[in-house]
């Protein structure tokens, strides 16, 4: 869920090799013409923002659906690890498809990465600032005079955005790692962590003080949604290029979105099922932690009140690109400069490819759905 990127306004470059694919790759022709014609899948090459985990259920359970196959694709979906910087790799040629936040994609755009949001899978934010419940920190303005933890790299603008509205400027910055061991050990006062992953790692440890695992409970949680500084995060990109010169890489496109999306259809019906699946691609997090993940996930996307899965709203966008624009770190700097272009995103594929699914009796909205409960395991097992 965390990707390094390269953004001068902010001052933060992560200069990055991007390993793991070869610029010799064919990728350029990954929508070749006659393919369909001549029965032979279309290769597609998926970049993700991070590793193998169920915050990508839905891509990995439409490859193992076969979803991808019945539209005529042969996927690749390729993990990171912070080695990888997706929006890089896709404005590179290096990929066909990426999955990255808004705000890290946006700073991109701005240096010259021409590339368009065209799918906004994730409809709400999943990142949390978590501390001790005992430590007396229940809003952003009780983290005066804290130190905050953060993973930097483009996942802590909720966070400044949160501290800027609230008129917080005493605060210690402390770079934390991807997990919560300083929180737990006393070195922060509070954490990062991701609804779906950090916070689940809380609560699968044990309490000292009860021999127990620790209990929601036990934490306050300011979660940057109910803050109203939440931004838009894990999107499709596709290059803009492309879509606009080559109608095969268009059509692939609308293609690529319709399977994904009934992947995504696929793990909010069946949960255990796509943790499983995921589990199976090679996730090395232990079964409780990865359904956990799933069901969390399914709550950023379910019910989508945009009016389908992966419609851009214009105001999330435009509350995003206005926080991307004023938000200032602990440095001065921001994310952007100047608004990013009107291909930075578009609708006109997504929408077709619910307008397919739609036709076909498939739940875009799913106004019914409701999230299972999930007991986690110590350690995540």
């Amino acid at each position: 869920m965390r990707t390094r990127f390269s953004v001068g306004a902010i001052g933060l470059v992560a200069a990055l090799a991007l390993t793991g694919c070869s610029s010799d790759s064919g990728s350029d022709d990954a929508a070749t013409a006659g393919a369909a014609d001549s029965g032979e899948l279309t290769p597609v090459k998926l970049q993700l923002q991070w590793l193998t985990q169920a915050q990508f259920s839905g891509y990995y359970a439409a490859l193992d659906q076969g979803y991808y196959e019945d539209a005529g694709l042969d996927v690749e979906i390729i993990p990171s690890g912070g080695d990888i910087v997706p929006q890089d790799a896709l404005a590179n040629g290096e990929v066909d498809y990426a999955i990255a936040w808004v705000p890290k994609v946006l700073g991109s755009i701005e240096q010259g990465a021409n590339i368009t949001d065209v799918a906004q899978i994730f409809e709400r934010s999943a990142t949390l600032q978590v501390s001790f419940a005992d430590s007396g920190i229940t809003s952003v303005a009780d983290l005066a005079g804290k130190k905050i933890g953060s993973w930097g790299y483009g996942n802590e603008w909720e966070m400044f955005a949160g501290l800027n509205k609230a008129g917080v400027t005493d605060y210690e910055i402390v770079q934390q790692n991807f997990d919560m061991n300083a929180l737990l050990s006393g070195d922060i006062d509070a954490a990062q962590a991701m609804t779906y992953n950090e916070y689940a790692q809380l609560l699968e440890t044990e309490n000292p003080d009860t021999g127990e695992l620790y209990q929601p409970e036990d934490f306050n949680v300011i979660d940057w949604n109910d803050e109203g500084t939440a931004m838009l995060q894990d999107a499709i990109w596709a290059d803009a290029g492309r879509l606009a010169d080559d109608p095969d890489y268009a059509d692939t496109t609308v293609k690529f979105i319709k399977a994904s999306i009934q992947g995504w259809i696929y793990a909010r019906d069946n949960p255990q099922e796509a943790a499983d699946i995921v589990t199976a691609a090679g996730s090395t997090l232990g079964t409780s932690h990865q359904l956990w993940m799933t069901n969390e996930v399914n709550k950023l996307i379910w019910p989508s009140t945009s009016g389908g899965i992966g419609l851009v709203d214009p105001d999330a966008w435009a509350a995003t690109v206005d926080m991307a624009l004023k938000t200032s770190n602990e440095t001065g700097a921001t994310i952007i400069t100047q608004d990013p272009p009107d291909t930075a995103y578009s609708n006109e594929y997504v929408q077709q490819a619910l307008d397919e699914l739609t036709a076909e009796g498939a739940d875009v909205v799913g106004a019914d759905f409701a999230p299972i409960d999930v007991t986690l395991n110590a350690g995540g097992s």
